[in-house]
C-alpha cells in the first residue's frame, strides 16, 4: 500500500511537488518563528537577570518604605555569609544605592548613586557592553566615579573632571568629591542620564558604613529561560535561612514581564496553527483532485473486496507521505535559518526601539528539540486532517457509478 500511495502522488508530478514544497515552506517558517521567538525571550531573560540577578534579598517590606535609613541591610557581610550557604554556587553582589545630588561646575542632578562590588565576570561582560571611554572602577578606588554619558553631558563634565556627591541625612560622610574615570554608552537613553557608579565600599563611607540595600544572586551560565529551573528552590532555601528579610526571585521582581514571556508561546502556536490551516486547504485540493482522477480507479478496487477502511486508508497514506516529504526538507531548511541566525542578528533600524525596552538589539535564535517537533507533529496531523474529506467521500463510492464515471 505504501508503494501504491507514493506512485499515485507523482503521477501529477508538478502538482505533487507544489504542495510538499508548500507544506515544507510552512514547516520552514514554523520552525525559524519558534526560533525567533526564543530568540525575544532569551534576550529578554538574559537582559533583566544580568541587570538584576535571578533572586534579590531586601529588607522585609522594602516596597513600602521611604526612608533611606529603612532600607539597610545591616551587618552586609554576615548576611552575604549566610547567602553563600545556600546560594548554589551563585555569584551574590552587594549594591548600596544612595539617594545623592551630583553636582559638577555649575550644573547638578538628582541621581541614585549605586555602589557595588562586581564580581569579574559580571563586570567584564559591563564593561564589553557599556564603557565607552576611559576605564572602569577598581575595587579599592573611593575617589573615582564613572557616569553614563548622558548624565556627564547634562552635568557638562567629562573625563578627570571633579563631582561633587552630597547624601544628607545618612549614616555616612554625606559628602564626597569623585573623579570622573569613565563614561558608560547604554541600551537605555533615560537610564543613561541618571547612572553613576563607585565601589560599594565608596558609597558605605558616603552613606552607610557596613550596610547594603540589597544583595543580587547572578548565575552567569544561566542564559536561557529554559535553564532557568533551580532558580525556585534556591529562592526557598533562602527563604527558610533568611527569616528576617525578604527574598524573591526575578519573575516576583518583575511580574508583568513574565505574563508577557507567559503569552509568547500561546501566540506562536496560534499562529503556527494559521500557517498549517493553509498549508492543509492546498493539500486537500491536492488530495481532492488526485480522487477525482481515478474514481474508475477507486470502484474497480472495492468492486474487488476492498472496504471503505482501506479505501480512506489509501488515500490518508497519500496525504501523509505528502506531508511527510515537505516536512523533512522544510525542517532541513528551517534547521540550517536557525544555525545561521543563532550566530546574532538584528533587525535593521529597530536597534533604538528594543534599547528603549532595555534589550540587546542583537538577538540569537534558539528553538527547543520540542519545538522541532511540535512542526513536524503540526505537518502530520495536517496531512490526517487534510485526508479526512477526501477518503470519507472516496470510502462511500458505490462500484458501479464509480467505474462508469469520466473526468
Amino acid at each position: 500500500m505504501l508503494t501504491l500511495a507514493w506512485r499515485n502522488l507523482w503521477r501529477q508530478r508538478r502538482r505533487s511537488l507544489v504542495t510538499a514544497g508548500a507544506v515544507g515552506t510552512v514547516v520552514t517558517l514554523s520552525i525559524l518563528y519558534y526560533s525567533l521567538g526564543g530568540a525575544s525571550t532569551n534576550s529578554m531573560y538574559q537582559s533583566l537577570t544580568e541587570g538584576t540577578g535571578q533572586i534579590q534579598v531586601h529588607v522585609t517590606g522594602y516596597r513600602d518604605l521611604r526612608e533611606f535609613g529603612t532600607l539597610l541591610i545591616e551587618g552586609a557581610e554576615s548576611v552575604r555569609a549566610m547567602i553563600e550557604a545556600s546560594a548554589d554556587g551563585a555569584e551574590v553582589i552587594g549594591v548600596l544605592e544612595v539617594p545623592s545630588l551630583l553636582a559638577g561646575e555649575d550644573r547638578s542632578r538628582g541621581i541614585v548613586l549605586s555602589g557595588q562590588d562586581w564580581t569579574p565576570a559580571l563586570l567584564d561582560r559591563f564593561i564589553d557592553q557599556s564603557l565607552s571611554a576611559g576605564r572602569f572602577l577598581e575595587e579599592d578606588e573611593f575617589e573615582g566615579i564613572v557616569l553614563g554619558e548622558a548624565l556627564a553631558n547634562a552635568l557638562e563634565v567629562g573625563l578627570g573632571d571633579e563631582v561633587f556627591a552630597y547624601a544628607p541625612g545618612t549614616e555616612g560622610f554625606g559628602a564626597a568629591a569623585y573623579t570622573v574615570v569613565g563614561l558608560l554608552d547604554l541600551l537605555d537613553a533615560n537610564y543613561e542620564g541618571r547612572a553613576a557608579f563607585i565601589p560599594l565600599g565608596a558609597a558605605q563611607e558616603l552613606a552607610a558604613p557596613g550596610a547594603v540595600t540589597r544583595f543580587e544572586l547572578h548565575y552567569p551560565e544561566l542564559v536561557r529561560l529554559d535553564q532557568d529551573t533551580k532558580i525556585a528552590t534556591v529562592r526557598d532555601e533562602l527563604r527558610a535561612s533568611l527569616n528576617d528579610y525578604s527574598v524573591e526571585s526575578w519573575q516576583e521582581l518583575n511580574p508583568s514581564l513574565v505574563r508577557l514571556l507567559d503569552a509568547i508561546g500561546p501566540m506562536m502556536a496560534a499562529l503556527n496553527i494559521i500557517f498549517f490551516i493553509l498549508a492543509g486547504l492546498l493539500v486537500i485540493n491536492t488530495i481532492y483532485l488526485s480522487l477525482m482522477e481515478r474514481i474508475h480507479e477507486f470502484g474497480i478496487i472495492i468492486s474487488l473486496g476492498a472496504n471503505g477502511r482501506k479505501v480512506m486508508s489509501m488515500i490518508t497514506l497519500e496525504s501523509v507521505l505528502l506531508c511527510v516529504t515537505g516536512a523533512v526538507v522544510g525542517t532541513g531548511a528551517g534547521l540550517a535559518g536557525v544555525a545561521y541566525l543563532s550566530r546574532g542578528f538584528t533587525f535593521p533600524g529597530l536597534e533604538e526601539y528594543y534599547a528603549s525596552f532595555g534589550l540587546n538589539p542583537v538577538f540569537y535564535a534558539s528553538i527547543t528539540p520540542k519545538q522541532v517537533l511540535f512542526s513536524i507533529a503540526f505537518a502530520l496531523a495536517t496531512g490526517i486532517l487534510a485526508a479526512l474529506w477526501p477518503a470519507s467521500m472516496a470510502a462511500r463510492l458505490e462500484p458501479v457509478e464509480a467505474m462508469r464515471f469520466t473526468t
